[in-house]
């Protein structure tokens, strides 16, 4: 798992009250596969991988919220994801015990996105 320092120094200085659980879903992301990279997009750590994933909504603050910028296209059979816009979902974590209890759910919509930008 390969950490941006650039996401660590966005996330120290963001001083945001989920941070614990922003950090767990990062880690989740980051080590569900070694070819996804993360970035600051939109002034917001985001993953990618040929193309967005998804970014946090760093201005929620009583949960994650994870924007999965095409998320409808994203075969979800765990029910992860919410929403009903033309392309995005969104994926919410209340504490570290719910994104433990959604990890194997938000692991296979991250190598859903990869499977998927890998056949095109």
């Amino acid at each position: 798992m390969k950490l941006n320092p650039e996401v660590d120094e966005y996330l120290k200085n963001k001083n945001h009250p989920l941070t614990a659980e922003i950090q767990r879903v990062r880690e989740i992301i980051m080590a569900t596969d070694d070819k996804v990279e993360e970035t600051i997009k939109w002034s917001s750590p985001t993953f990618m991988y040929k193309g967005n994933i998804a970014s946090y909504f760093m201005n929620a603050k009583k949960h994650v919220s994870l924007m999965f910028h095409k998320g409808a296209n994203i075969k979800d059979e765990n029910g992860l994801l919410e929403g009903d816009g033309k392309e995005a979902r969104t994926a919410k974590f209340y504490d570290l015990d719910d994104i433990e209890s959604k990890k194997e759910a938000l692991e296979a919509v991250v190598k859903e996105w990869i499977r998927m930008q890998d056949a095109n």
